[in-house]
């Protein structure tokens, strides 16, 4: 049986030589664990070290200092190396063969037998929804088709462990969509997510937790569902009828106050200032169009952990 812990990083560091003698360290002291059956996003900007950090996970490279297991195992282990599939940000497809080929193709470097290798690939391409373009070359695919062949072939394997690097870069509105339901199709079926994207909307939309990375360094973990790890809680008003005056209230610092066309938006992230702005909406007979609550968003957080590990480096 696995263990709850899938990837386990403890206390990673990793340099690459710029230079006659000088080295660039690139990772710092990371610390990390994804549980089983989650999506984990990997959130920072481009060069932060997130290729870097899965290329250390994969075994691709060796860090300077630290250890790396699966499910308590080290990375060098071949059975356990076995349950992982990976997506890297640029894969590279022979563009002569059909969407079927390539697949038959990869399925046939885990010694499949006929019969289990075309039942496989019959059922990640239908996954995928490739079905319906089996018999067509890749160079006549989309980004957003190749991206799906791209999953594919990391899960023919039938991998317990999904590394995907930049999923769904390059792909427009509907590709990402269609990405997004994959992934989490594939955490339906049991298995473990981590990837990494510096799109926050996809992100926040699918993913249990992130983990922001800026300069190599792990600046903060966000349980998406803990509005304790996620920030403060604010309360937004709407309502229209006029603009609401607010002069009664005029000493409080904490309301943000937009007018768009009929509408007033109030927010604050005091809810007994927000129930003393509910009562002025009623006083002054206007319209109540909502009242709700929600977290700092993602990409709040986000921005102040990325400017709090820049200012760390200056």
């Amino acid at each position: 049986m696995l263990e709850q812990t899938a990837i386990k990083l403890k206390g990673i560091h990793k340099s690459f030589s710029n230079g006659w003698l000088k080295k660039s360290l690139v990772i710092k002291n990371l610390d990390l664990e994804i549980k089983n059956n989650e999506i984990f996003g990997y959130l920072g900007a481009n060069g932060a070290g997130k290729t870097t950090t899965f290329k250390l996970m994969l075994g691709l490279i060796k860090p300077d200092k630290g250890e790396i297991s699966f499910w308590g195992n080290p990375v060098s282990d071949l059975k356990t190396r076995a349950l992982v599939g990976y997506l890297p940000e640029h894969p590279y497809f022979y563009s002569y063969l059909t969407a079927k080929e390539a697949l038959e193709f990869y399925a046939s470097l885990f010694d499949m037998d006929r019969a289990l290798k075309k039942k496989r690939v019959g059922d990640l391409l239908d996954l995928v929804g490739l079905d319906h373009a089996r018999g067509v070359q890749l160079r006549k695919f989309s980004r957003g088709m190749l991206q799906r062949i791209g999953i594919a072939q990391a899960m023919v394997n039938d991998p317990k462990l999904l590394i995907l690097d930049e999923p769904m870069s390059g792909l427009d509105p509907m590709g990402r969509k269609d990405m997004r339901d994959i992934i989490l199709n594939c955490r339906d079926q049991g298995k473990t997510i981590i990837f990494s994207s510096h799109i926050i909307a996809d992100v926040e939309m699918i993913c249990d937790r992130a983990g922001i990375l800026a300069k190599g360094e792990l600046q903060q973990i966000v349980a998406m569902d803990d509005p304790v790890t996620a920030g403060e809680t604010s309360w937004e008003i709407t309502c229209r009828g006029g603009q609401l005056n607010l002069s009664g209230l005029d000493r409080e610092t904490d309301i943000k106050q937009v007018v768009r066309g009929s509408r007033n938006i109030i927010s604050t992230r005091d809810q007994d200032l927000a129930g003393r702005i509910m009562e002025q909406v009623k006083e002054q007979g206007l319209d109540l169009i909502s009242f709700a609550s929600g977290r700092k968003s993602i990409e709040d957080i986000y921005i102040k952990s990325i400017d709090d590990g820049e200012d760390d480096h200056e």
